[in-house]
């Protein structure tokens, strides 16, 4: 009978966090196929500000396992409220700061300005708006808001130093980091 409804253990399930459904795999503009390895709830004081999945080609439990997996990613982004993309930029700035060092940041600052620059021409998002994070080896990061390019930043390097906002030892939120590694 479980198998007759795609209940079997193991079976690819769609995921839910906080109203938001989100799909048990994803492909990116390159063809790479991947799959959801977690997802949860980011919250700031009482807020709900967005929920995070993390997608890769295969599942990783630890994050030194994803951090150092050369493969295609996603790290998507389900707002859940309204806020400037400065705020979420900013956010994301304090994330890289926390767990990198003034060296390390320094390697990416080139980065981290077109980051800065990509969000800038974003203005306002919006409750609903997704954005993905796609790394793509060899091209870099590619970033999209609602299935709209916006822009695309090389370097391996850099795409690691965003994951670490989430994944790293001072990471946004430590129930988020949890989540995302599927636990």
């Amino acid at each position: 009978m479980l198998l007759a409804f795609g209940l079997a253990p193991g079976a690819a399930r769609a995921a839910e966090v906080e109203g938001v459904k989100l799909a048990d795999s994803a492909r990116l503009e390159s063809g790479a196929a991947l799959i959801l390895n977690g997802a949860g709830l980011r919250t700031r004081v009482v807020f709900k500000v967005y929920v995070g999945a993390l997608y890769l080609q295969q599942k990783r439990g630890t994050a030194e396992a994803v951090l150092s997996d050369g493969g295609a990613k996603r790290m998507a982004l389900h707002l859940l409220r309204d806020v400037s993309s400065e705020q979420l930029f900013s956010a994301l700035s304090d994330g890289l700061k926390n767990n990198h060092t003034v060296d390390q940041l320094a390697k990416v600052d080139a980065q981290i300005k077109q980051l800065e620059g990509i969000f800038g021409k974003v203005r306002a998002v919006k409750s609903g708006d997704v954005f993905h994070l796609d790394f793509v080896p060899g091209a870099g990061t590619r970033v999209s808001v609602n299935g709209e390019s916006r822009g695309a930043i090389a370097g391996d390097d850099f795409y690691t130093a965003l994951l670490r906002i989430w994944l790293g030892d001072r990471p946004a939120e430590a129930d988020l980091k949890k989540a995302l590694l599927g636990g």
